[in-house]
């Protein structure tokens, strides 16, 4: 566990862009409060954030410029930040910091090679935001310590008393806040925290492996709400550097029924709906939160809009497998994993509403539209045409930390895309390799960089072992 002597931090949270401003919020975890930070406005103090046994966070908020580079200071540490948001710049896109055993036992040489090159290729050229698509972090192992939560979801307590699901709750927010704590502090993820501004969305192994896709008797139970309430307070905290009533601007429910939000920037849009907190077996977003991706689709602006789909939006025809699934005994525990999938058969309706929202906010807008994507432990790209004669494109990077699965699995996956798969008529989705790959899927471990240089976006992918894909362009056009 993260020592309470042993400060960490900062970590750097964008809360929004108004104006000419990037407003930031730094995280610092220890003992007592750091001195003030040395922002370009003057002194930031830190104001006490939140306390979870002998971890205690803090939290400064400041300004810098958007459109220009800047620097602060921090226990006598010189940071610089690239700004520069209106015209060349570069951002980097990271899902599934862990895995669901063990994670925190392995090597830090071995888990954090993808942090360090990233690192390494910020120092080159310095990245302006820090995108995370979910499973920052894989608490699937804090259930498993308390009598209560061992068992969950599959046995499930009779009627706990009050005294006992306090006594979880503690429970889980010390072991939410010891592995935020402890990822925080790995060196590489530091380094490059405390110069790049990150936005967060969460996923399930933020919460529980396969939240949302559970039976609804083990989700909705004393300790499943425990579960969620203690995920939920980290995620503000150690994700999002706030707390309820506390939300920054760029959330669209203040209230926090659903954890959406925007950010807009010059030329840039960023959106990332909130598809875990109002999940169901039978739902992906509540009322709320779609009515937050419609007025999102409403919007004129013509801003290149990067969608970040935590589970991708653009996949192959996996309706199949959940079928296969109901007819080999002893794999039916994996098939939450597939009803996570937008290409669920149970969320097929919400699948085509969303894709024709994305094709809405294109022809509102008239710029492109890019959906960003993690979750499946694989590096894959995905098309389909939208209106206009434009594209959406999808671009899967999972796993900055996860070691990717078998071959096997990378191969099938690309076999089942072969098939083909079009929710919508006429607009078929095609399953491509990345730029210089053979197969569809690429199982390495993987970061992702989004690029606009002389106003156009492209992409491409550092893979572990075969090094950086050519670019490919995200421009109608270009």
């Amino acid at each position: 566990m993260a020592s309470a002597d042993d400060p960490i931090g900062p970590v750097l949270i964008l809360d929004e862009i108004r104006g000419d401003r990037m407003h930031l919020a730094a995280l610092a975890i220890g003992r007592a409060a750091p001195d003030p930070l040395d922002a370009p406005d003057g002194p930031a103090p830190f104001e006490h954030l939140a306390s979870f046994g002998e971890i205690t966070v803090w939290r400064a908020r400041f300004a810098v410029p958007a459109e220009a580079p800047s620097s602060y200071r921090f226990a006598g540490s010189t940071y610089e930040i690239a700004g520069a948001l209106g015209g060349d710049l570069r951002f980097a896109y990271v899902s599934c910091n862990g895995e669901e055993h063990a994670d925190l036992s392995r090597a830090p040489a071995e888990r954090n090679v993808m942090w360090r090159r990233l690192g390494e290729d910020h120092a080159e050229a310095p990245f302006a935001l820090l995108l995370h698509g979910g499973d920052q972090v894989y608490a699937d192992e804090v259930t498993q310590d308390h009598p209560l939560s061992a068992g969950w979801p599959v046995d499930l307590p009779d009627a706990p008393s009050e005294a006992a699901l306090d006594e979880l709750a503690a429970h889980l927010r010390a072991g939410f806040a010891h592995r935020y704590a402890a990822l925080y502090a790995q060196p590489a993820f530091a380094w490059l925290a405390a110069r790049v501004p990150s936005l967060m969305q969460w996923d399930d192994h933020d919460i529980c492996d396969g939240w949302g896709s559970l039976p609804p008797e083990a989700a909705e139970s004393a300790v499943g709400r425990a579960i969620f309430a203690a995920a939920r307070e980290a995620a503000l905290v150690f994700q999002h550097a706030c707390r309820d009533g506390d939300l920054p601007g760029r959330f669209d429910a203040p209230a926090g029924d659903h954890l959406g939000w925007s950010v807009a920037g010059p030329g840039f849009r960023l959106v990332a709906p909130d598809l875990r907190s109002q999940r169901s077996l039978t739902r992906v977003m509540g009322a709320t939160g779609w009515s937050f991706v419609e007025r999102m689709a409403e919007e004129t602006e013509p801003r290149h809009c990067f969608l970040m789909s935590s589970v991708p939006l653009l996949g192959p025809r996996l309706s199949l497998v959940e079928r296969a699934m109901r007819r080999v005994p002893g794999i039916q525990k994996y098939e939450d994993d597939l009803r996570d999938q937008w290409q669920s058969r149970a969320h097929r309706a919400a699948w085509v509403r969303m894709l024709r929202l994305v094709d809405r906010m294109a022809a509102r807008s008239g710029a492109d539209v890019t959906a960003l994507s993690g979750e499946i432990h694989l590096a894959t790209r995905a098309e389909m045409p939208l209106g206009g004669g434009r594209v959406l494109h999808q671009l899967v990077a999972s796993g900055i930390a996860h070691r990717p699965p078998p071959q096997f699995w990378a191969r099938l996956l690309g076999a089942l895309a072969a098939l083909g798969e079009a929710p919508i008529p006429e607009r078929p989705i095609r399953i491509l390799p990345l730029p210089g790959q053979r197969g569809r899927y690429a199982a390495e471990r993987n970061a992702l960089t989004l690029t606009r240089a002389d106003g156009v976006w492209s992409a491409s992918w550092s893979l572990e072992h075969s090094g950086p894909t050519p670019p490919l362009s995200l421009t109608t056009g270009a």
